[in-house]
């Protein structure tokens, strides 16, 4: 484990306490986000570095204070605004930040309450605060790959110009995949006349526009099954297989020797290891299959359940989808390909067990 990754787990450790014993601004300031600072190299009792209560009147706003400002070779390099750790961030208005971004010569604002961090810049508009963050860290869950994003932000690290270049493009890659989950849900008509201007001969219409949808969105399933295939090494060959049995079982489950585990419970598995990739080892997301459900563990622990399908049915299909807690909630879904709806609470889990 590296140094860094080690010290981020303890401010984690600082996080989960403050959460339950910090009741003001003051106390999450203290108990997490000055060692949070520390933590990316900052010293917090030098002035020249760190500056609490930081004043930059605005036009006719006088006295306004945010709550750090982080100097890098005597320049203000990053505004701070805390909040407290029961606070959602969602909720909060920071309105100083916008303000204070504008007249100082910084260009990254961090938004905490000691459980997230929110991470600002001025990739829309030079000198002016993005409304959205462009990267988010939860202290109390995070993987290794967060840790290094993370890492851009220590002192002797800190390159703005990278940063926000940075910053960029993964705003633009987050913008894009969420208009690609939502074409790969239902896709609009610009998105289906896009493509049927290459595959159809003659004008595209509003009624092929209207045809071409379904094996356009039916395409769209085939290339993500794909790159589940060349990312796995997992060939979907339309055989059915029969998983063993491993040696720990539930009493009650109604487990049998013959059960025949399906096409759609082995799309399925293939993708919640697709999503559970970036946090584990494929090879630990594994299928139990079972007389009444299929389950997806980690590990092949049944007392770390992911998910269960429940694909029996010649009419209804439902996914069993778990928290860390172990409480599961049922989703109706038309197939396998419905779990990229639950990708996050997916992620959740897994990262819970990791």
């Amino acid at each position: 484990m590296s140094e860094f990754y080690e010290r981020i787990s303890q401010i984690s450790s600082r996080s989960k306490v403050a959460e339950r014993q910090a009741l003001t601004e003051e106390a999450t300031k203290t108990s997490v986000i000055l060692p949070f600072l520390q933590t990316l190299g900052f010293d917090v009792f030098n002035l020249d570095e760190v500056i609490p209560e930081f004043i930059a009147d605005v036009g006719t706003k006088k006295g306004e204070k945010v709550d750090f400002a982080v100097k890098i070779d005597g320049k203000i390099a990053m505004l701070i605004e805390a909040k407290p750790v029961n606070a959602k961030l969602g909720d909060t208005q920071f309105n100083q930040l916008f303000r204070y971004f504008t007249v100082t010569e910084a260009r990254l604002a961090i938004l905490t309450n000691g459980r997230e961090a929110w991470f600002f810049s001025d990739t829309d508009e030079p000198n002016k605060m993005d409304k959205r963050p462009f990267f988010k860290f939860d202290f109390q869950n995070f993987d290794r790959a967060q840790v290094d994003e993370l890492a851009r932000f220590q002192k002797p690290n800190f390159a703005i110009d990278e940063i926000v270049e940075a910053a960029s493009n993964l705003k633009y890659t987050r913008a894009a995949a969420n208009y690609l989950r939502k074409q790969l849900e239902d896709p609009d008509e610009d998105f289906v006349r896009v493509v049927a201007r290459q595959i159809h001969d003659g004008s595209v219409t509003k009624n092929i526009t209207e045809q071409l949808r379904p094996a356009v969105q039916a395409a769209l399933e085939e290339v993500i099954r794909d790159r589940i295939q060349d990312r796995l090494g997992v060939a979907f060959n339309g055989e059915k297989k029969v998983f063993s049995e491993p040696e720990e079982v539930v009493a009650d489950e109604g487990l049998e020797s013959d059960i025949v585990t399906t096409d759609e419970e082995i799309s399925a598995h293939m993708i919640v290891r697709a999503i559970g990739a970036r946090h584990v080892p494929v090879d630990r997301i594994s299928i139990r299959d079972a007389k009444s459900y299929c389950a997806i563990l980690m590990d092949d622990n049944n007392r770390k359940p992911i998910c269960r399908l429940y694909f029996n049915s010649a009419t209804t299909r439902h996914v069993g989808l778990f928290n860390a807690d172990k409480h599961e909630v049922k989703h109706k879904v038309s197939g396998p390909e419905d779990l990229y709806n639950f990708a996050d609470e997916i992620e959740n889990v897994i990262k819970a067990y990791a």
